[in-house]
């Protein structure tokens, strides 16, 4: 239930809670200011949460409280809490950015369309929220979280970390335990615990009945200083225990007792005053509407509702409402069977067959008994709407209620795999792969085979455990045979996708064998797609199993279709990832950045967060080329923070390898390469190979010559797609530093083989770069001097700098100091500016050697932006408004424009079109 006012204490005065009351304090003086904060309070039931709750109500009478009590019945429904949330400010949506608006009406049913996205549903909640905070400072009460059904607590969880600029405080209560509870817990997180004994003691001094001194250090013992159970226990205890003339229970079950006396008071009822109160504790707060109608039907009266009231179970509150929430999850679990069937029988009837079709559903399972298909229909029609709506956790839940009640093992099967694959995509594996092992039993023929493969693969994808996955779908494959070759297809591109992420770690099968198969679906595939995804998925699969000779034109050619307008794929799917192989293996930069400048672009425009998470780390591969390490560092942030929000284990610093590598952070790097080590166990091997390519790039800055042809050597014989390239030329420089003439000619050789075929200006600067650094004479001069003037041709600034610190160290050891402090104070100045200190610290010794000093840059205010503040000032720069720019970020505009005061500060500016100038960038200025 969600209400607008102040919710009264009542009871006891509040004893003790000084930490929790100044955290409490800290957020409202927070939301006063117009920022925002968010507390989370866990702890066992009664330990005192909802009361702080109360305490923060009361403490902020000039904010707009807003208090949700999610109820366990209705756990299974999504989106009901947010809905019950929302549902008074829907007068609102026509504000919201177009795509927020459909996700948030599909979600709550209000429209018909394609399933919402969660990640937009998220933001649209907090757009929404944020607008009404503008007008009143806003504090969100959410108490029982634990009973949020998931899809409502990820759209709260994604508002709570999103929050920064926009009076609005949330704190959210929820019992300890396994649960949701890893939604929030990125959040900050106080753990209520037992009260002190001497204030323990006090709160019983406020009890109805007089306690015994010693009694009262037994309870206080006994219970741990949990509030509700030191008062509801002196009720619950006998006159002669509390005097101290007979014994209490040894040991005293605080728990227990506390359930136990709770049932005994409504088991004290009036039958059809207990009825009525299960009938409460089986609806939505609030919902008193379809309780009393049930109760119509079953015959009770609305007096039955007052012995309830007299006896402390309800509140004297309209509607009635019981007084703790521990008191209807005890009458609910306490009710005999027969008893539960009875009432959900009656809360069906009283659910409207089309607007409340899917309690109806629910309510009908609730009290049905053994195989009832009709009962297993509705349930599937109401996992059908859920699925409408973007209500994956919902859906699955319905289907595995469906499968239950199904009869036919094939129907049975089928719904269990549905509930499987809903579960993955609200990301819950560990559910998803109890509903396979339930389908297992009844799964029969080759299609529902291998699709069941399908779905275990991809929770072995999700828990980026990857090193069996190939083998998996292979198999199924093997089993679909010939009776669908587009879900073969797709079948291989997905094992193919494993396979460049898994390389030399495959087990179960091999790259070239997956390669082939894919290679061979295509060309037995009478009606091939030209899908651009799909021509760069053969392309990659030409180039496994045949070799850069096979693969290279193939993959130019589905680039050049992709640059033309080419389909980028669905918004699902980690194509920047397999792009950014093809890419690297052709030393294609221009067309890598054009196509995840548009990849990034549609995601954002969809709220696809997944998706744009991994083009994000693409694109940050890109700025570490162009030396715009800042910028790179700006899109890591923001990975960090959509890793966050979408629970994907693979965010952090191994991330960041090729940036520790360039800017010198060796400590940072080597905890970096540690954790691609541990990975490469779950089976990731083209990560490994990675990490060995950041090591000879940093080693090579730091002039250690032989320690980086150990790392490049490896990277150069497992010849991954995409890294197996770019090392050559750090190989050859290597070979030659080190005087292994013999390897640097072998990565030479294949470098000859290689960029004539890419025909790129980075692969044929490479070239030059790599026959300049093995040449003898004046011919290692003008191949220096080709590698630059290709290189200057794409955004390769760090490619630039390293060709001209290569050249100028050429040039001082022939002597020609002139010439050599050229190329090497523009390398330096180059590295510099980039933050490549170890590279930057090679040039300084080297243009020293010359006789000349470099000239240190001085810092700039502009490097004192944070990452977030950097990202706004360049889309502020681009000539975006507050508005774009938070609808790309998944943001507030407020938070914005608190980003925004902070770079104007920082910059010395107080104008929009200042911003380019001041940050170093280019662009459209809008005045602000």
């Amino acid at each position: 239930m969600a209400w607008n006012d102040i919710h009264r204490a009542s009871g006891p005065p509040m004893v003790g809670r000084h930490a929790e009351r100044e955290a409490v304090g800290r957020l409202l003086d927070a939301v006063r200011d117009g920022l925002s904060a968010v507390l989370v309070l866990t702890g066992e039931a009664g330990i005192g949460k909802t009361r702080l709750l109360e305490y923060a109500a009361q403490g902020a009478a000039e904010l707009h409280v807003i208090r949700l009590m999610p109820v366990e019945t209705e756990a299974g429904l999504g989106f009901s809490a947010l809905h019950r949330l929302l549902r008074p400010f829907l007068n609102r949506t026509d504000r919201l950015p177009g795509p927020q608006r459909a996700a948030l009406d599909t979600a709550l049913g209000l429209v018909s369309g394609p399933p919402a996205d969660r990640y937009l549903v998220g933001l649209a909640t907090l757009t929404l929220l944020s607008d009404v905070a503008a007008e009143q400072p806003l504090l969100l009460l959410v108490d029982d979280a634990h009973w949020l059904d998931r899809e409502s607590a990820e759209a709260l969880a994604f508002t709570a970390r999103r929050l920064h600029a926009d009076s609005l405080g949330v704190i959210v209560a929820l019992r300890d335990g396994p649960a949701d509870n890893g939604l929030f817990e990125a959040l900050s997180v106080h753990r209520v615990t037992g009260l002190p004994e001497a204030e323990a003691k006090a709160l019983l001094s406020f009890a109805a009945r007089r306690v015994d001194t010693a009694v009262a250090e037994r309870i206080v013992a006994g219970t741990g200083g949990n509030p509700l159970a030191l008062l509801e226990l002196t009720d619950a205890l006998a006159a002669e225990q509390l005097a101290g003339i007979a014994p209490l229970p040894d040991p005293l079950p605080a728990g227990r007792l506390l359930e136990g006396h709770f049932r005994r008071l409504v088991h004290a009822m009036p039958p059809e005053t207990t009825t009525l109160l299960l009938l409460l504790a089986a609806v939505p707060a609030g919902d008193t509407a379809t309780m009393w109608r049930a109760a119509g039907r079953l015959g009770l009266s609305a007096r039955a509702v007052q012995p309830a009231i007299a006896a402390g179970i309800l509140g004297r509150d309209t509607p009635p409402a019981f007084r703790h929430p521990l008191i209807r999850s005890a009458l609910y679990a306490g009710a005999r069977p027969e008893e539960l069937r009875r009432a959900h029988a009656a809360l069906a009837a009283a659910c409207d067959p089309v607007r409340d079709a899917d309690r109806r559903a629910w309510h009908r399972a609730e009290a049905a008994e053994g195989v009832d298909d009709a009962v297993a229909d509705d349930l599937a029609a109401a996992s059908e709407r859920a699925r409408s709506r973007g209500g994956h956790s919902q859906q699955a839940l319905f289907l595995s209620r469906a499968a239950a009640f199904t009869k036919t093992r094939d129907t049975r099967a089928e719904r269990l795999l549905d509930a499987a694959q809903a579960h993955l995509m609200s990301g819950d594996p560990s559910a998803a792969q109890t509903a396979l092992d339930l389908a297992a039993a009844d799964i029969r023929g080759p299609v529902t085979g291998a699709r069941e493969l399908r779905i275990r693969a991809t929770v072995q994808m999700f828990r980026i455990d990857v090193a069996d996955v190939p083998a998996m779908l292979m198999d199924a494959v093997t089993r679909l045979g010939a009776q669908d070759p587009g879900l073969s297809w797709e079948l291989l591109c997905e094992a193919l996708h494993a396979v460049l992420v898994a390389h030399d770690c495959t087990q179960g099968t091999s790259p070239a064998e997956v390669a082939a198969a894919a290679v061979d679906a295509r060309q037995h595939t009478a009606q091939a797609s030209m899908d651009g995804r799909d021509l760069l998925m053969e392309a990659l699969a030409r180039r496994v199993a045949g070799g850069y000779e096979h693969g290279a034109p193939a993959l130019r050619a589905a680039l050049d279709g992709l640059r033309r307008g080419g389909a980028i794929g669905d918004a699902n799917s980690p194509f920047a990832m397999m792009l950014a192989v093809a890419c690297d293996d052709l030393w294609e930069v221009r067309a890598g950045r054009d196509l995840t400048d548009r990849l990034a672009a549609a995601e954002r425009g969809t709220g696809a967060l997944y998706a744009l998470g991994m083009t994000l780390l693409v694109q940050a591969r890109h700025d570490l080329l162009d030396g715009r390490f800042r910028e790179a560092e700006v899109r890591y942030a923001e990975f960090d923070d959509i890793a966050a929000d979408t629970g994907f284990p693979g965010g952090g610093d191994v991330n960041r390898l090729h940036l520790f590598a360039l800017t010198g952070q060796e400590k940072e790097l080597r905890s970096a390469v540690r954790r691609a080590a541990e990975m490469r166990s779950l089976g990731h091997g083209a990560l490994h190979l990675l990490a060995q390519h950041a090591l000879a790039l940093f080693e090579l800055g730091r002039g250690r010559y032989r320690q980086a042809l150990r790392h490049a050597r490896t990277v150069f014989e497992k010849d991954p797609p995409g890294c197996g390239s770019l090392v050559l030329s750090l190989l050859v420089e290597a070979g030659v530093r080190t005087g292994d003439r013999v390897g640097a000619r072998e990565a030479l050789a294949r470098l000859e083989e290689r960029a004539p075929l890419a025909a790129t200006p980075w692969a044929l600067g490479s070239l030059a770069l790599g026959r300049a650094l093995t040449a003898d004479g004046d011919d290692a001069e003008k191949l220096y001097q080709e590698s630059l003037d290709l290189l200057d041709q794409s955004l390769l600034a760090l490619e630039q700098a390293r060709a001209r610190l290569l050249f100028g160290e050429w040039l001082r050891r022939r002597k020609r100091r002139w010439d050599a402090r050229t190329q090497l104070r523009a390398a330096y100045e180059s590295f510099d500016a980039f933050g490549a200190l170890p590279y930057a610290e090679r040039a300084r010794l080297e243009l020293l050697a010359t006789g000349a000093r470099a000239r240190r840059r001085s810092e700039e205010t502009r490097f004192d932006l944070t990452p977030r503040e950097r990202q706004v000032a360049s889309m502020a720069a681009a000539g975006l408004t507050n508005t774009e720019i938070a609808t790309r970020l998944f943001v507030t505009a407020s938070t914005v424009e608190f980003h925004l005061s902070r770079v104007f500060r920082k910059l010395g500016i107080t104008s929009r079109k200042r911003i380019p100038r001041a940050i170093g960038e280019q662009g459209p200025a809008t005045e602000g």
